[in-house]
């Protein structure tokens, strides 16, 4: 079946309500949303939703359906072909991102690269994670800001998509790293990745559902465990995340809207974690948990 591409204009805070509507919308089903000012400081802003195994029809009404009433009154539905980079749509219109010490950046941006910044060149691909998101952004700025007071020795990257979170604890730490996917093509991505960054020999990838696979259990238990998902999946993981930590581990959830994190949080109170703080961005959160340490 085909894939489709579903587009609309609005203006910035319009953008954002409606692109949070798709979201949820298409939390479980995983067609990805992104929200984009085009060109950059136009104060236009562009929607796209990427709805598979669909044809423009079934597409178009899916993401009506989605918004309902606030449907916007005009949409673009484009057929994408096999060979279509649909991430990388939008390519021309990305700037680098600064994140306390890294600054992410693509290939495009490679001489603006400032002095004594932690460089790390993600292109946008076929996988989640280069920076753009908000949910990226406060997880890097939370391990910016960790890696800065405390040595971790067993990290887990869960859900690594382009491998960024990977490969920024390898760039700041030396240490090897076990980044993990659903997706076999973001695990081929976070490879490439981390090879080309020059942390190749620190991050091993993995393709795995949660935490259920061999090597993850091998290499638990983690002191520190990053993971960059979705609500529901990262409610769903609580115990097993719980039961591969060691003791005053550290984990990071992300994916989260600001409505999410009491349900979440609840779930992982129950499994021995405390909350130590959290950065918000947009609507969108990281949590910093603490395993066996009660704090308010």
């Amino acid at each position: 079946m085909p894939t489709c591409q579903v587009r609309f204009a609005a203006d910035r805070a319009t953008a954002k309500r409606l692109a949070d509507m798709l979201e949820e919308a298409f939390e479980w089903e995983g067609y990805p949303v992104t929200r984009e000012e085009t060109p950059p400081y136009s104060g236009h802003w562009t929607v796209d939703t990427i709805v598979f195994d669909s044809d423009l029809g079934e597409a178009e009404a899916q993401v009506r359906e989605a918004l309902g009433a606030e449907v916007p009154e005009e949409l673009t539905v484009t057929l994408l072909d096999d060979a279509t980079n649909w991430v990388a749509l939008s390519e021309e219109i990305r700037r680098p991102v600064p994140v306390g010490r890294f600054f992410v950046h693509g290939s495009h941006d490679r001489g603006k690269v400032p002095p004594n910044a932690r460089a790390i060149e993600i292109d946008a691909e076929l996988a989640f994670g280069t920076g753009h998101h908000a949910t990226t952004r406060v997880c890097l700025a939370a391990l910016d800001r960790l890696l800065t007071v405390r040595r971790y020795f067993r990290p887990l990257d869960l859900g690594t998509g382009t491998g960024l979170l990977a490969i920024a604890i390898a760039e700041l730490q030396g240490i090897k790293v076990l980044a993990t996917d659903v997706d076999p093509v973001a695990v081929t991505i976070a490879r490439r990745n981390a090879d080309f960054n020059g942390v190749g020999a620190f991050v091993e990838t993995l393709t795995a559902n949660g935490m259920a696979h061999r090597r993850i259990r091998e290499r638990a238990p983690y002191d520190l465990v990053v993971a960059n998902i979705l609500a529901r999946p990262l409610m769903r993981l609580a115990r097993p995340i719980a039961l591969a930590l060691a003791p005053k581990a550290t984990l990071i959830l992300s994916g989260l809207r600001l409505s999410d994190a009491a349900r979440v949080l609840a779930a992982y109170r129950l499994q021995g974690l405390y909350l130590s703080w959290s950065i918000i961005e947009d609507d969108w959160m990281a949590l910093v948990l603490e395993k066996g340490r009660g704090k308010a």
